[in-house]
């Protein structure tokens, strides 16, 4: 399993993250995803830790709390939905230009 964190502040490194968490338990893998074109993290992060019940002892303690001026947003992480499915991805406006509207039905 693996928890969410959000709400980061976008100076925040791996190592912060790593020494947060570890006062809960063994960190197993930390993953803070960088914004592709900003080079700087995106704002959030995936913390695995060893045992479940480090992870749930971890999101009690740190759920809202604040760190680096920011209030903390940690819970399980959700499993990532499949490319094809309905509701994401691509919201495009029916290829016109901009200004042009969506497609009405």
């Amino acid at each position: 399993m693996s928890i969410y964190v959000g709400n980061l502040s976008y100076e925040v490194t791996e190592d912060d993250l790593k020494s947060v968490f570890a006062e809960y338990g063994k960190i197993t893998r930390v993953h803070l995803p960088i914004d592709r074109e900003s080079g700087r993290p995106r704002g959030f992060a995936f913390v695995e830790m060893n045992d479940e019940k480090e992870e749930d002892a971890a999101i009690e303690a740190l759920d809202e709390a604040e760190w680096m001026g920011r209030a903390l947003k940690v819970n399980k992480a959700k499993p990532r939905e499949s490319s094809d499915s309905f509701g994401g991805g691509n919201r495009g406006g029916g290829g016109r230009p901009s200004g042009g509207g969506g497609r009405r039905y």
